[in-house]
């Protein structure tokens, strides 16, 4: 018997080889019944995920055998190959980013877990949290969260931030870009999100220009 959270996430592991095989039509079935297991809990959610892994067996049938002798591990839902997560796959079809695996993935939980804010809660601030520049991270599951560095304590969209962002090109590649504020930088010796409101904050575009010259 084969774990179906283990299958999600060895589709997860090789889908840059197998999500081409498959239909417009194939990916709608499968999105469905990983949105599906997403949204529920408990026993819902194992019938959901036990219905994705079995939908990959009958569409991969070469690469997933064994037809439906399929199970669910209720203690361990997370399931792992290779270091990669059933939630990767879904990750993958539903978020519309490749912020997975056990490399990406670990970075991804990271920038995630930083203090940031939601739409509704920049609005309320006075601030277009669709405004160019900013940082937007879909988060597991769909909602966005803007990392809340990017903010001064009244709300307000910090210049530097925005000077930054697009030299960073923030807009096409959101998750480098909050990667590049929230890591140690070596140019600078800290995180770059830590020096804002600092004496060392105009250092910041200057090392963001050089790294972009420099590609």
């Amino acid at each position: 018997m084969t774990d179906a959270y283990t299958r999600l996430a060895a589709a997860a592991s090789e889908w840059d080889e197998l999500g081409p095989r498959l239909t417009p039509d194939d990916l709608h079935r499968l999105t469905l019944r990983l949105r599906a297991w997403r949204t529920s809990t408990g026993a819902a959610a194992q019938d959901a995920a036990l219905g994705a892994a079995r939908l990959l067996g009958e569409l991969l049938p070469d690469r997933f055998p064994g037809g439906n002798r399929l199970v669910t591990t209720p203690d361990a839902p997370a399931g792992e190959h290779l270091g990669f997560r059933a939630e990767d796959l879904a990750v993958l079809l539903l978020d519309g980013h490749r912020m997975v695996g056990p490399v990406l993935g670990e970075v991804r939980d990271r920038l995630l877990a930083a203090p940031s804010l939601g739409d509704e809660e920049v609005l309320r601030t006075g601030c277009d949290p669709y405004a160019p520049a900013l940082i937007r991270l879909r988060a597991t599951g769909g909602p966005t969260r803007l990392p809340s560095f990017q903010f001064t304590p009244d709300g307000r969209l910090r210049n530097t931030v925005r000077e930054v962002n697009l030299l960073l090109d923030a807009d096409g590649d959101p998750w480098g870009a909050a990667d590049w504020w929230l890591s140690p930088n070596a140019w600078l010796d800290a995180e770059p999100a830590l020096l804002l409101g600092t004496a060392d904050e105009p250092r910041l575009a200057e090392t963001a220009r050089l790294l972009t010259e420099g590609e």
